[in-house]
């Protein structure tokens, strides 16, 4: 399985995946780590990322970038409406939210955010698939941690249309936590006080904060804030608004009323704030061929730079100040200060986050890939494909949930289920008294906490609700959870009914809760993960921690009443035996009903629309994939054409006769000009035609020119393993002790293949010699290396057999023993170190070492 987490950022994203040796950053065909987030459309197909941002100049009305802010909102949402003025694209009302007017095809198209993002959502799939050499599926994707439930539910959607399977929405800031967590190894064992970190990210377009509180084996979110309006684009805008004002008074041009100079000059903002990161002096701002002919110049230094964007760098303190009011902690409290995100690199704003907490920020994690990072972490706990250590995520909800009914009366309930910084994923259990379907609205409970007007999440409507048959009102069971997306959600609903039965039946068990009218009770779902570092296969593992459920005070009575009822029963019994039997009464069991729900969320689109959108975007990939064939073809032909033009007159020229040279030359300049007029669109196979004509002439001579390079080595090697041959049959005449265990007759086969073969060979060579250049080969270079193995095959196996053992008998080798020791005692003292001087046998370095093994080999013939 592949296990891939996907960064999609306002402005770029990032694609981390796991392998054995751990989580690494993948580049894309480009060989760069960062994918602009940007979707581009043409004539005959579609550009995303690199190449599509490459046209933002060029094709600035359908190249589609900055529409992460889009995801879950209406036309006439107030945010949509302030960025529209902004956009170089035109944005059109959809019944399923914003869209985007585009000329794909030659022809007007509408897309909606989901399909937008759905395309470059394929686009990193096809990166990571070409990388992992595998199917990519399951995947984590991040999203803000300011996102709605509409926003969540919207980025699904385009998960679905990619042909994701999305394990998990995750917070970019706890992506990072993760990221950071997994990795120390010196965190406090559960039993003594966490380790907080406050995590600061500062991308394109927001600044997000959390604190977190880790344990060894274990994270917990404690809070999270930020400002979606504070980002790196901001930071440009300032840079913008002052060159537009200046180039005004200097060249009295109107940057804004030219969508091309403005973009230009976003782009040069962009570097220019990127360079006063580092630079502390003057920077220079340049571009040539501005507006009407004109170049423009300028330049800005940090310091004027700080001075101009100010009433940004105020508002950092805002995230920061509401963490730790929501956490309560004291800024001793905080053991350290992660910042990521691009925009933490403008040292104002570096600063800033240090001031306030009084403390160096720290810069532990890539910037850029972190979040990538921890969401390919993720994805490797929700793998059963890979195992790793043990470590718990807890996450918070950022704004409060409530839910409002109809009560008794036809007066409006409500209750807040779940309060702001609640862990989750969560579930909680409501219980209403009802004797007829009831409807639940869920919804934002402080507005004044969310980013975006947007207050309601969805209406739920519980069917089939009936009274008891004693007309008592039924008690109904609603599962309310926030899922591992961060999505809220009514996920079943049951009704209990009494059911009188025989004494000799078995009561069902049910869980029974207090018959009040409405009260809540919480399960707790609270995922846990697990994840290592040598393998990495990590495992999904859910506690189910429930609360105590006190027992019903009519039920107790109830129990009570029948034990006492028992123990009467067996006195009596006991005292008056002659007496007839009370008749029996009968028992009640409890029979657990599911209930139908009737769902309208915010934003969830129905499986038939999903399912049309996702075989739109495969009908799109196949139209990418056939143009992508249909260039690549005409690239080939115009590559032919250049390529042979140039060897026509070098490398090739004598391999041609004249006149096919000429008539070659002609058809090339032919086909080039045709390929610049008529031939500028037309169909694949017309260009495998055209290509198909050229090389029927020039596949000939490019055959005759590399038969010439590869034919004399083919000549030179074979001639080496003849004269190889030859050599050892000349030894083996002179009775070479090596070769004598051969057979005359092998020798004899050897000798006649050589022969053969050099016969051959000097045929060959003598009528290839006879050819012009221009003429196709008679002997090619293949044939020469068959001839050679055929060779081999006969000859190898006779001159490369091994020699016999012969084994010593073991008398004469006893009789030699006894006569060396004889001689051996008899000898001068003298005498015998001369003869262990002359015996011994010198090593590779030519001397004997103490200790030094050695052994001799001996021929006996």
């Amino acid at each position: 399985m592949s296990v891939v987490g996907f960064d999609i950022g306002f402005q770029s994203c990032y694609i981390a995946i796991a392998r054995a040796g751990g989580i690494e950053t993948i580049a894309n065909e480009f060989s760069d780590r960062c994918t602009p987030a940007v979707v581009s459309f043409g004539s005959k197909n579609r550009a995303t990322g690199i190449a599509a941002k490459n046209q933002l100049i060029t094709n600035a009305k359908n190249t589609i970038l900055n529409f992460k802010r889009f995801h879950g909102r209406a036309f006439n949402d107030p945010v949509v409406q302030n960025q529209k003025n902004k956009l170089t694209y035109d944005l059109v009302p959809m019944e399923t939210g914003v869209g985007v007017k585009v000329m794909y095809m030659d022809k007007e198209q509408h897309f909606n955010v989901e399909q937008v993002t759905a395309m470059l959502l394929t686009k990193l799939k096809e990166t990571a698939e070409t990388n992992l050499k595998k199917p990519v599926c399951d995947c984590v994707i991040s999203v803000p941690a300011f996102f709605t439930n509409a926003e969540r539910s919207s980025v699904l959607n385009a998960a679905y249309i990619a042909g994701l399977n999305c394990l998990r929405l995750m917070n970019d800031t706890t992506a990072a936590s993760l990221a950071y967590g997994i990795y120390k190894p010196d965190l406090p064992v559960p039993e003594e006080k966490p380790k907080i970190v406050v995590f600061a990210d500062m991308g394109h377009s927001a600044f997000q904060v959390c604190v977190c509180a880790f344990n060894k084996g274990t994270l917990k979110v404690l809070a999270t804030a930020f400002d979606p309006q504070l980002g790196g684009q901001d930071f440009d805008e300032v840079l913008v608004e002052y060159f537009c004002t200046e180039f005004k008074k200097r060249y009295n041009l109107n940057v804004k009323s030219k969508i091309r100079a403005l973009l230009r000059l976003h782009q040069e903002c962009e570097k220019l704030k990127k360079l006063m990161s580092a630079n502390s002096m003057d920077i220079p701002l340049n571009i040539e061929c501005f507006m009407n002919d004109l170049d423009v110049t300028g330049k800005m230094n940090r310091t004027h730079f700080e001075e101009l964007s100010a009433h940004l760098l105020q508002r950092v303190e805002g995230p920061l100040q509401s963490v730790m009011e929501q956490t309560q902690l004291k800024l001793g409290d905080i053991n350290a200060i992660e910042i990521i995100g691009g925009s933490t690199r403008i040292p104002a704003v570096k600063e800033r986050i240090a001031n306030f907490f009084e403390k160096a920020v720290s810069t532990t994690l890539n910037a850029d890939e972190a979040v990538a990072r921890g969401c390919a972490l993720q994805c490797a706990m929700l793998s059963p494909a890979f195992k790793v250590r043990e470590f718990s995520i807890t996450d918070v909800l950022p704004f409060p949930i409530s839910l409002k009914w109809i009560a008794e009366g036809d007066e409006l309930g409500g209750h807040e289920v779940f309060s702001r910084n609640h862990p989750v994923p969560f579930s909680k259990a409501l219980t209403f008294s009802r004797e007829n379907p009831f409807e639940l609205e869920a919804f934002y409970s402080n507005p004044q906490t969310l980013p975006y007007p947007e207050v309601k999440i969805g209406q739920f409507i519980i069917w089939d609700v009936l009274p008891q048959t004693n007309g008592e009102k039924s008690k109904v069971k609603v599962n309310i959870c926030v899922n591992i997306h961060g999505i809220f959600s009514l996920s079943t609903a049951s009704m209990t009914e009494k059911v009188k039965v025989e004494e000799n039946e078995a009561a069902m068990e049910t869980e029974l809760g207090p018959y009040t009218p409405d009260t809540v009770e919480n399960i707790g779902n609270k995922t846990q993960i697990d994840i290592g570092t040598t393998e990495i296969q990590p495992q999904v593992q859910l506690d189910h921690q429930e609360s105590p459920q006190s027992p019903s005070p009519e039920m107790e009575q109830e129990e009570n009443q029948a034990g006492n009822a028992e123990t009467n029963c067996k006195s009596n019994t006991e005292k008056k035996t002659d007496q007839p039997p009370d008749p029996k009464k009968p028992k009640i069991k409890l029979k657990t009903i599911n209930l139908p729900i009737g769902a309208k969320l915010v934003w969830q689109f129905g499986k038939d629309l999903l399912d049309m959108y996702f075989e739109k975007e495969g009908d799109m990939i196949m139209q990418d994939k056939l143009e992508k064939e249909r260039s690549h073809v005409k690239n080939a032909v115009e590559e032919y054409i250049y390529d042979f033009r140039e060897k026509l007159c070098g490398p090739f020229e004598k391999f041609i006769s004249t006149k096919d040279q000429k008539l070659f030359s002609t058809l090339l300049s032919e086909t080039e000009n045709w390929l610049y007029e008529d031939g500028e669109d037309q169909a694949k196979q017309v260009y495998v035609d055209k290509l198909s004509e050229l090389k029927k002439l020039g596949t000939p001579v490019q055959h005759r020119y590399l038969e010439n390079e590869k034919r004399p080595k083919a000549f030179d090697e074979l001639r080496q393993r003849l004269q190889y041959y030859a050599k050892l049959m000349g030894e083996s005449r002179n009775n070479i002790e090596e070769y004598n265990h051969i057979d005359v007759s092998e020798m004899a086969k050897v000798e006649k293949a050589v022969n053969e073969t050099m016969e051959w060979m000097n045929k060959a060579m003598e009528t290839q010699a006879k050819l012009n250049f221009d003429q196709d080969p008679i002997i090619h270079a293949s044939e020469i290396k068959e001839k050679q193995k055929e060779l081999d095959t006969i000859c190898n196996p006779i001159v490369t057999k091994p020699k016999p053992n012969v084994e010593i008998p073991k008398e004469e080798n006893h009789l030699n023993s006894k006569t060396n020791s004889k001689n051996g005692g008899g000898r001068e003292p003298m005498e015998n170190e001369r003869l262990a001087k002359d015996t011994e046998i010198p090593s590779q370095n030519g001397h004997c070492h103490p200790g030094e093994s050695l052994t001799t080999n001996m021929d006996l013939d």
